[in-house]
C-alpha cells in the first residue's frame, strides 16, 4: 500500500460495489439509516461571475471588509528581501500543505486541514478516481458504460499517482495524451470539434466497435546553445494519426495533442476571485512589457452568463466539477448529472457506436455515473494537498528566486495568492497560497502552437498558441512522482531547462536571459524551480 488513504490494489468489483452503494445512497436508501456517517451531496463552490473588464463591470472584492484588503494587498505584494524566505513560503498550500515525505505518493495526500467526515469523503472520492469502469452491459451495478468509444478506463490511468501524465515513448502511445480536435472558428478547444470524430480521438472501442485511430508521434532533435557552451536538445513533435476507422478528418481540422496535468491545489486555484486574476489580466498589454495576458470567458447557462476559466491547458472550464464531469464524458464515455452524454464521444455520424447499449440504471438515475459519484470525485480532486517546498532557506534557491523574477518569468507565474473567504469548502478559505501562475491565456509563440492536419486549410482560429500559464507548484517533484514525466502542454520537454527553451511569443524574452545566464546563475534558477 502507498501512502494514498485507499489502497491502490483495491478491486475493481470491490470499487463497483463501493459505488452502487454511493448511488443507493444518493436516491435515499442508505444515508442516515443509523450508520452514524453522512455521505449528503456538498454544495457546489459557487463561480463568481463577472462582467468582462472592457463592460465596464467590478470585480473588487466583495468577501473581504477594507482592512482585510488593505493586509492582503500588503500580504501578495512581491518581495524586495530575497535573503531569505518570506513568512509561510514552504507552506504553499496554506493550512492544508501536506508535510509527507517526498516519495512517490506525495502527490495523492488529502489536505492537511480536512475533519475527519471531509476525509472519509476525500477516500470514497479516491476510489472512485481509480475504478475501472467496464462495457454495458455487464453483471455490477453502476460500473457499466463504458465507451463505447474512449481513451481510458479510470481516471488515475491518465493521471498517474495524481501526478502530470506520460507522454509517449517512441511510437508506442500512452493514455495520458489525448488529441483534441477544433474546427477554426470555434471556441479553443472547439465544442464540437471533426464532425466525424467528435471532440477528441478515442484510441480504445468497446469490443465489437472500430477504435477511431491512434496518434503515432515522432521527434526530431533540435539542437540549442547555451551561454557557456552548454547544449540541450529540444523534441520538436511531428504528429500523424494512424488507422483512421470512419474516413478521412476534415480538412480543417486542428490537431491539440494534451498532456494530462498534475491534480495538485485544485480546490485553492478554484477559490481564488475572480478580481485577483483579472487584476493581472493586459490583454492588449497597455504597459508595454510584452506580456499579454487575457482572461478566458466562457458563456454558462441558458443566459450564457460569462464566467471565468481556470482549469485545463486552455482554461477551458470554469470549475473544478465542470472539468471532471466533462473528462468522465469524453475521455472515458460516461455520462454524469452535468455531462449527460451516455455514449461519449460518438458523434451522428457514428451510427453503429450510437446504437450500443449504455450504462443508464433508471432505478439508479439517468446518467451512468449518477449523483453523488461526480461530487464525491470533484471533492477528491478539490482536496489533494500541495507538497511542501523543500530548501526554501538553501543560498542556491534563493539565488534562483530572484532570478527567477528579474527575468520575467513571476510576470506570468505569479507567485501568490490569498483564496476568498467564503467558499463552500471551509478548508481552501483565506488561505495564502504559492501556486506560481496566473491562470491567464499568453500566446506562446508558434514553436507550441496547435497542429493542424495535413491538409488543413482552416486559419481562422485566432488561439492555436495560447495557453492558460500552468500553476508551478510541486514541479520540482514530478520525477519523483513518476521517473516519465513530461513537461509543457504535450509532454514534448523531458527536462525543465528544455521547458524553458520552449517558451516563446510573450515569453521569449524571459527565454532568451535563460539562456543568457553564466552556469552557476542557470542551475540556481533550476534549483528554485526544484524546490517547488
Amino acid at each position: 500500500m502507498t501512502a494514498r488513504t485507499v489502497p491502490r490494489s483495491i478491486t475493481t468489483a470491490a470499487a463497483a460495489s463501493l459505488a452502487a452503494g454511493l448511488v443507493v445512497a444518493a436516491v435515499g436508501a442508505w444515508v442516515g439509516a443509523g450508520s452514524g456517517a453522512s455521505f449528503s451531496t456538498q454544495a457546489v463552490p459557487a463561480v463568481s461571475a463577472v462582467a468582462p473588464p472592457w463592460s465596464g463591470g467590478n470585480a473588487e472584492r466583495s468577501d473581504l471588509s477594507e482592512q482585510d484588503r488593505r493586509r492582503v494587498a500588503r500580504v501578495v505584494k512581491p518581495t524586495q528581501d530575497v535573503s531569505r524566505p518570506e513568512p509561510f513560503e514552504a507552506m504553499v498550500g496554506g493550512a492544508g500543505t501536506s508535510t509527507a515525505r517526498p516519495d512517490r505518493a506525495v502527490l495523492t495526500h488529502p489536505a492537511a486541514n480536512l475533519d475527519s467526515e471531509a476525509e472519509q469523503r476525500f477516500r470514497l472520492g479516491s476510489a472512485l478516481f481509480e475504478k475501472l469502469w467496464v462495457s454495458s452491459p455487464s453483471s455490477t451495478q453502476a460500473s457499466d458504460g463504458l465507451g463505447p468509444l474512449y481513451n481510458a478506463r479510470s481516471c488515475e490511468t491518465c493521471h498517474v499517482r495524481d501526478g502530470r501524465g506520460r507522454p509517449p515513448s517512441g511510437e508506442a502511445g500512452s493514455p495520458s495524451l489525448v488529441v483534441k480536435f477544433s474546427f477554426p472558428g470555434q471556441a479553443r478547444s472547439g465544442p464540437q470539434g471533426d464532425p466525424v470524430y467528435g471532440r477528441q480521438l478515442q484510441d480504445n472501442a468497446v469490443p465489437g466497435l472500430a477504435a477511431e485511430g491512434r496518434l503515432v508521434p515522432r521527434y526530431q532533435e533540435v539542437p540549442v546553445v547555451l551561454a557557456g557552451g552548454e547544449q540541450v536538445s529540444l523534441r520538436r513533435p511531428v504528429y500523424a494519426i494512424e488507422g483512421l476507422a470512419y474516413g478521412s478528418l476534415a480538412r480543417a481540422t486542428r490537431l491539440s495533442p494534451r498532456l494530462a496535468p498534475p491534480m495538485t491545489g485544485l480546490g485553492l486555484l478554484e477559490a481564488i476571485d475572480v478580481g485577483d486574476i483579472l487584476a493581472h489580466a493586459d490583454p492588449q498589454d497597455r504597459d508595454g512589457d510584452g506580456i499579454s495576458g487575457g482572461p478566458s470567458w466562457l458563456a454558462e447557462g441558458a443566459a450564457d452568463t460569462p464566467v471565468l476559466g481556470r482549469f485545463g491547458w486552455k482554461a477551458q472550464a470554469p470549475t473544478v466539477r465542470a472539468q471532471a464531469a466533462e473528462a468522465f464524458a469524453t475521455d472515458i464515455g460516461i455520462s454524469t448529472p452535468d455531462v449527460m452524454r451516455s455514449h461519449g464521444d460518438c458523434t451522428a455520424l457514428q451510427p453503429q457506436c450510437l446504437s450500443l447499449k449504455d450504462g443508464v440504471q433508471p432505478r439508479l438515475g439517468s446518467s451512468e455515473a449518477p449523483d453523488p459519484v461526480l461530487d464525491l470525485v470533484a471533492f477528491y480532486a478539490r482536496h489533494l494537498a500541495v507538497p511542501a517546498r523543500r530548501d526554501v532557506a538553501a543560498p542556491a534557491v534563493l539565488t534562483g528566486k530572484r532570478i527567477f523574477s528579474e527575468a520575467g518569468c513571476a510576470t506570468c507565474h505569479v507567485p501568490k495568492f490569498v483564496t476568498r473567504r467564503d467558499p463552500a469548502t471551509p478548508s481552501v478559505a483565506f488561505q495564502l497560497i504559492w501556486p506560481y501562475s496566473d491562470l491567464l491565456l499568453h500566446d506562446m509563440g508558434e514553436g507550441l502552437s496547435d497542429e493542424e492536419a495535413d491538409d488543413a486549410v482552416g486559419q481562422e482560429d485566432a488561439l492555436p498558441g495560447e495557453w492558460r500559464t500552468p500553476p508551478l507548484w510541486g514541479i520540482g517533484l514530478a520525477r519523483t512522482v513518476d521517473r516519465e514525466a513530461g513537461f509543457l502542454h504535450d509532454g514534448r520537454a523531458r527536462t525543465l531547462t528544455e521547458a524553458i527553451l520552449w517558451h516563446g511569443g510573450e515569453a521569449q524574452a524571459a527565454r532568451d536571459r535563460f539562456v543568457s545566464l553564466d552556469v552557476a546563475d542557470r542551475r540556481a534558477l533550476l534549483a528554485f524551480l526544484e524546490s517547488l
